[in-house]
């Protein structure tokens, strides 16, 4: 940190410099304020934009990719679905209620000035080990409760998401938040400001002090001084959210708003530099029009403030009236502070005199830098480490499995979520792979978020292409074809070598499956310096998946649940010694290391498309993907949904030279299980013959409990109401409320 004239800045003496440079002069404190904040590797990308430039971001039905609030892709039929992730890292490791509910007022604001409604939500969370730490079910349970609230409040369904515990994770909790919008493709705004003498409008929430430095305080590692740091939290207001959300689309439907953006990280100078910039114009505003929560703010802190709820509009010449009216209809606060102007400079005044004036593009455009990256020497040494003994009680193994909080059930989150409000639910949270949600004229969109800390540890590269692969895996499941995807990657200080090279290799993964499946990517976000100075730990390499896919016909949609008794148990994919990173190595064993599963794009490809085929052809009953715990938990939790056993010969598993163990926990992808009855099991038979896919029966749908032989000799027979009372109790238990 660097102490320039009177103020604090997280700019470097370098980037000083080069601001000099750009201006022709010296910036003055107000100046170099908002170059600080728009300069801040959470605003301006500056060390990841050339290792993003990899991946693919075009597409038959993208409309809008990387660059804006959020991705815009065409679902047909005159609409377009939104789609944007956010987190809210450091502000939920200091507070996690008010961190993860603004963390949700975010992203709700991006999806919102696009000009479409926010339809749906989802969650990824990382804790620390909730069975061991005090400190760790704290924030989960406080940042459960904030996402909750907040999405209830303002009527937005949480319908899906995924949790992850690790100890990296115990200071540095991850909190991502995916929102998915809906709207008309003639209702679109960007976040531009292009028409001179457009008016500026503020709308929503007053300004204050609440959020100042926030992100500058997101892009440096956290130092544990909690008091200090807590002003960079936000204060989320979901009801003032509520208010805003109709009327922004309200007064959208005028068609006099030509520019919409909301204020996140680094506010009005965010805000304004950014719309300027895309523009091609500028702005000048006037500080004493803002409406403030405190009168004593000085301007520095009023353009730096990240106060919620605020949104700014750019409302075309001589209409302001007309668009003004809906903001009082709603009775929100609003204030006319500026207007767009041809000088290209984002231009502040108080009463007229000029305090600041700097070019949008230099605001907007950070200095790049190049990082330097180092393959880190732990990397090599996991790769090769000694097979666990094979353990006697395969059955004990898999009840503990089942109860281990990255596979136990998370009903205790969903079930504080309001899933359903808004009716366009149709798959829920516990019913399938990934939540399904109704479309206007009778299609449907599937929605998925995914990660592997675990995986991606080991092995960044084959770690962050497993989570995307998962992530399509699950929308196959329910019966979608995928459409896009957005990535937030999250990682500790960049400019350690080492870190950079987890972060650049996980990049690499993700643009190498994309372009394999033709899967374009539509936005993202970037949280670097997730580290806790005090204990000098990094959180493990964290890149999470949000995916989405169309399904057209509403029998298309499956979910994972076994129904009938005698029905066949297919698997598809082979299944290999790849046992890195798996939740049998760490939470069995404590090991850490190995062979992550790797993927070959030949392969997923056709098993991706055989059995999106399987489905649409009504050849299949319940379809479940292999993930985490490998055939065995896939299998455990189908016969928990579907409240049925199963009896399997694992013998039948496809493989080659597996030990037992490894056949029936190992986590290699590509992989499904799926239900067929009599009638259908010929023809998805050749169906797999003809797409050059592996697949095998391995057994039938019955009884009351899941069976597994292995060549005639029995291995285990756990009744399902075990697997459920294990799978359904841990966290309850965990969190002391059983």
């Amino acid at each position: 940190m660097v102490v320039s004239h009177s103020i604090f800045v997280d700019l470097t003496e370098d980037e000083i410099d080069k601001a000099r440079k750009m201006l022709g002069r010296k910036p003055n404190d107000l100046e170099l304020a908002m170059i600080d904040a728009e300069w801040s590797e959470h605003c301006s990308y500056k060390s990841s934009i050339p290792i993003l430039k990899q991946l693919p971001t075009e597409g038959p039905r993208v409309i809008i990719g990387p660059g804006y609030d959020a991705g815009v892709v065409d679902i047909g039929d005159g609409y377009v679905v939104t789609l944007h992730i956010e987190s809210h890292n450091h502000p939920s490791a200091i507070d996690p209620y008010g961190g993860a509910a603004t963390g949700i007022g975010g992203v709700l604001r991006d999806i919102l000035c696009m000009g479409t409604r926010p339809i749906a939500l989802l969650d990824s969370l990382r804790f620390g080990n909730i069975e061991d730490s005090s400190h760790s079910r704290w924030l989960f349970k406080h940042v459960v409760r904030g996402i909750s609230d907040y999405g209830n409040c303002v009527g937005v369904p949480t319908v899906s998401g995924e949790v992850e515990f690790d100890e990296c994770f115990e200071r540095n909790c991850l909190v991502d938040v995916v929102c998915l919008g809906l709207g008309r493709i003639e209702n679109l705004v960007l976040a531009e400001a292009k028409h001179h003498g457009d008016s500026v409008i503020l709308v929503g929430g007053s300004t204050g002090r609440d959020g100042i430095h926030g992100v500058t305080f997101a892009s440096r590692v956290l130092t544990g001084k909690s008091e200090t740091e807590r002003s960079a939290v936000q204060i989320p207001d979901p009801f003032m959210k509520k208010l805003i959300i109709e009327a922004t689309l309200e007064a959208v439907e005028k068609g006099h708003v030509r520019g919409l953006k909301d204020l996140g990280g680094g506010g009005l100078t965010t805000g304004l530099s950014e719309m300027a910039e895309k523009g091609g114009c500028g702005i000048e505003i006037e500080l004493s029009k803002v409406h403030l929560r405190e009168e004593d703010l000085s301007p520095i802190e009023i353009m730096i403030s990240e106060s919620q709820e605020r949104m700014v509009f750019i409302v075309e010449q001589g209409h302001e009236g007309e668009v003004c009216r809906v903001f009082e209809k709603y009775e929100l606060p609003y204030s006319i502070i500026g207007k767009v102007t041809d000088g290209g400079n984002l231009a502040v005044k108080v009463k007229g005199v000029e305090l600041a004036s700097i070019p949008a593009k230099i605001l907007a455009k950070a200095p790049i830098i190049h990082r330097r990256s180092i393959e880190p020497d732990y990397i090599k040494n996991l790769r090769e480490i000694r097979k666990p003994e094979l353990p006697s009680d395969l059955s004990s193994i898999l009840l503990k499995l089942m109860g281990s909080p990255n596979i136990a059930s998370k009903r205790w989150v969903y079930e504080q979520y309001d899933h359903e409000v808004g009716i366009r639910t149709v798959v829920k949270p516990g019913q399938g792979d990934a939540a399904v949600m109704r479309l206007p004229k009778g299609s449907f969109l599937a929605i998925k978020a995914d990660g592997d800390s675990k995986h991606c540890y080991i092995d960044p590269y084959n770690g962050a292409a497993g989570c995307l692969s998962e992530a399509c895996r699950n929308l196959i499941s329910v019966g979608a074809e995928p459409l896009a995807f957005v990535d937030h990657l999250q990682f500790g200080d960049p400019g350690n070598p080492e870190v950079f090279w987890t972060f650049s290799e996980a990049v690499r993964g993700l643009a190498d499956y994309s372009r394999a499946m033709g899967l374009p990517c539509v936005g993202g976000k970037v949280s670097f310096y997730n580290e806790d100075k005090v204990k000098n730990t990094a959180i493990k390499p964290s890149p999470v998946i949000a995916a989405i896919g169309r399904i057209d016909e509403e029998r298309w949609i499956t979910t994972m649940d076994f129904k009938d008794e005698g029905d066949y148990v297919v698997i598809v994919g082979e299944t290999r010694s790849e046992m890195g990173g798996s939740e049998y190595y760490e939470y069995i064993h404590g090991l850490v290391g190995g062979t992550v599963p790797q993927i070959d794009f030949l392969k997923e490809e056709k098993t991706l498309n055989v059995v999106k085929d399987a489905i649409r052809k009504g050849l299949v009953k319940a379809v479940h993907d292999i993930s985490k715990g490998g055939v065995m938990v896939a299998l455990a939790e189908m016969c928990i949904s579907g409240g049925i056993g199963a009896s399997i010969d694992c013998s039948k598993i496809p493989s080659h030279d597996l030990r037992i163990d490894e056949l029936l926990f190992s986590e290699t992808h590509s992989r499904f299980i799926m239900e067929a009855d009599g009638t259908h099991i010929d023809e998805l038979s050749r169906m797999m013959r003809d797409s050059d896919v592996v697949f095998s029966v391995i057994g039938r749908v019955g009884g009351d409990e899941l069976e597994i032989s292995y060549k005639g000799d029995k291995l285990m027979s756990i009744m399902v109401s075990d697997l459920r009372d294990r799978w359904s109790l841990s966290i309850p238990r965990c969190m002391g409320e059983l």
